[in-house]
Formats: structure tokens, C-alpha cells, sequence
């Protein structure tokens, strides 16, 4: 049986104690190590809403086939965390969520090289699959806006509206975090195609940035941003999709723009020195196949990394569907090794501008 929720961490002296009895006797040790041994891993999530569906769509599904497996969830993830815990060796963590540019930058130094030849990548998205991650679902930002805040269908058609303050007075909303696309968004409005993307240029980005900079509120995360668009603090903004869902279920009456749509890739990576790691691939694995990969996407709105995956989406997630009919505009795919080689200085870069 899965086991709850929790935070709590066994002791390393109650792991060692355990491994002492176990030692000790006898053809009990043999089965401890055997394929059916009872296996805890330690899952770090972002919480929330969010870890609830991944326990409900991806643990709970692989505990009925594993029952020797169960899982501690704990939150946030935080790769300093995991470089202290590599460090000191003392790894507490087994699987992790990670934007995948943090594990590939940390590859073999914070982060396990993985095995995952067995992971059939004939339906995978491209670049789902990488050296020390595997993608679990694909993020999307698009832009919406609070419908009265523009009535009668008079609202931003494109993110150039989200840039042009005379033509859609009002304040803006826009999540800090590289991820969900604060340089590409930026560049858009610029000028640059989809296509010509990458490499970014930060600071014609920045630049860009600076011509709202006094309309439009930097929120430090998607749940900060989140709580302004349900208190109406924002008119137009970028919000992932798995944030939008909840407000529409709310009936929060905001419209949903398909221009350019900017979309990130969520990984698993696995912490140096995790005692698990087999049992650890065996589940992640596990997460890209057509079922879980669906399931997450019902739960949440995320786009499934399996294009086999048929979810069955209901009236609110169907409406952030970012690879269905709804999307009748162009999609813009994080380049990962893009982020991997440039994030550190990119970041610094977004840092000092909003502290200028």
C-alpha cells in the first residue's frame, strides 16, 4: 500500500540499525535484496494540487503493480537542497521534480546518469528523454485575460497586445521564472519568429520588457500570479495551463488567447548517490507510458510527453489543451540545451533588471 503524504524522513541511524538487523539474519537478508523487497522512495514534488494528481495518476498506478513499492511525498524541490544533501553524503531524496536544464547542467555531479534504454521513445516527444532526466508532461503559458475587463470580444488578440499599454490599458501579470517564457514572450512582441528563436537575445528581451515595466506585476511564481488573476489584481496575463484549470472550474470568467504559446518540458531526475536508483527508473519509466501519461494530462491540463496518449479531457482542461483544436495558433518548445548552457547567466541577467 502507497504510504501517506509526509515530510518525515527516516533517520540515517534508524537506516543503518535496519540494514544491521538485516544483516544478521540470515536467508532474511537474501529476500530483503530480492525483486520483491519493500522499497520506500522518498518523491519530491511541488505540492499542492499538483503533487495530489501525480500521487493519483502516477504512484497510485504503480503501487497496484508494484505492492512492494511505496512513496514519502515532501516538498518543494530545491537542487541547493540536493547539493547539500550530495555533499555531506547524506541523500535523502530518490526522485525529484526538475526542469530539465537544472539536471542536464548537473549531470553526473548533483544528478544520477540514467539507464533508460528500455523506455520506448518511438511516441515521446522529442528531447523528453535526456542523460540524467526523463520528461513527465509538457507545461504550457499562454496568455488569457479577464473577460470584463475587456468586454464585447475587444480584448488582446496577440502578445504584441500584451506589450501595446495605449491600444490595452490595464495591468499585466507575468511569472519571473525562465521557464514559463518571460524571454520568448518578450521577443515575440519584438518581432522574432518561433522559429528563429533560439539563441535568445537577453537583453533585446529585457529591453522589450522594459516598455511595461510600470504596468505589469513580476510575480515570483505561478501560485503568486494565480492568487492575483483570482483577485482580480491582474487584467491580462501568462498562467500555465494546470494554474487556468482551477480558475475556470472556479468560473473566474477569463478568456484564454491562442497566439504564440510558449511550452516547457517538466522533468525526474534522480540525486546523486541514491541507494534506489534502479527502482526509481522503474518508475519513471513507467510515468511516459500512454496510460499514466494521459491521466495526469485529465488531471491537470498538461500536455502528455506519449503521443499515443488519448486523455479524456473534461470541459475546463479542454480548454488549455495547447496540442488540440483549440490551439489555432503557433507553439514555441523550450529549448532545453539552450537553457542548460545559458540559464545561469540569463537568470542573473532577468535578477538584476527587476532589481534596477
Amino acid at each position: 500500500m502507497m504510504s501517506r503524504s509526509k515530510s518525515v524522513f527516516v533517520p540515517a541511524l534508524s537506516i543503518i540499525a535496519l540494514a544491521g538487523l538485516l544483516t544478521g539474519c540470515g536467508d532474511s537478508a537474501e529476500e530483503a535484496t530480492g525483486p520483491d523487497a519493500p522499497v520506500e522512495l522518498t518523491y519530491v514534488g511541488y505540492g499542492g494540487d499538483g503533487q495530489a494528481a501525480q500521487i493519483e495518476a502516477w504512484q497510485k498506478s504503480y503501487t497496484g503493480d508494484n505492492p512492494n513499492v511505496s512513496f514519502i511525498n515532501t516538498s518543494p524541490p530545491d537542487v541547493a537542497q540536493v547539493k547539500a544533501q550530495v555533499e555531506s553524503g547524506a541523500v535523502q531524496w530518490d526522485v525529484m521534480a526538475v526542469a530539465p536544464y537544472a539536471a542536464e547542467q548537473n549531470c553526473g555531479t548533483l544528478f544520477e546518469k540514467l539507464d533508460l534504454s528500455s523506455v520506448d521513445q518511438k511516441d515521446l516527444v522529442p528531447g523528453t528523454v535526456g542523460e540524467c532526466y526523463i520528461g513527465n508532461w509538457i507545461n504550457a503559458t499562454p496568455m488569457a485575460y479577464r473577460t470584463d475587463a475587456f468586454p464585447d470580444g475587444k480584448g488582446p488578440k496577440t502578445v504584441a497586445d500584451f506589450f501595446d499599454t495605449d491600444a490595452f490599458p490595464g495591468k499585466r501579470g507575468m511569472v519571473t521564472n525562465l521557464q514559463n517564457g518571460i524571454l520568448e514572450y518578450a521577443l515575440t512582441a519584438d518581432g522574432v519568429e518561433p522559429d528563429k528563436m533560439y539563441p535568445l537575445d537577453v537583453d533585446r528581451a529585457l529591453g522589450k520588457l522594459d516598455s511595461i515595466r510600470d504596468d505589469t506585476t513580476f510575480a515570483p511564481n505561478v501560485g503568486a500570479l494565480q492568487q492575483a488573476v483570482s483577485a482580480d489584481q491582474v487584467d491580462i496575463f501568462f498562467l500555465p495551463d494546470s494554474r487556468l484549470v482551477p480558475l475556470l472550474k472556479e468560473n473566474d470568467d477569463i478568456t484564454i488567447v491562442w497566439d504564440v504559446t510558449v511550452t516547457s518540458l517538466n522533468a525526474f531526475a534522480v540525486p546523486l548517490g541514491s541507494a534506489k536508483k534502479d527502482a526509481v527508473v522503474d518508475f519513471v519509466s513507467s510515468v511516459v507510458e500512454p496510460g499514466p501519461a494521459a491521466k495526469i494530462s485529465e488531471l491537470l491540463g498538461v500536455s502528455p510527453v506519449n503521443t499515443a496518449a488519448e486523455p479524456k479531457l473534461d470541459e475546463y482542461t479542454s480548454q488549455v489543451e495547447v496540442n488540440g483544436k483549440v490551439n489555432t495558433g503557433e507553439t514555441i518548445l523550450q529549448d532545453v540545451d539552450w537553457y542548460a548552457k545559458n540559464f545561469n547567466e540569463a537568470s542573473t541577467k532577468v535578477t538584476t533588471w527587476l532589481a534596477g
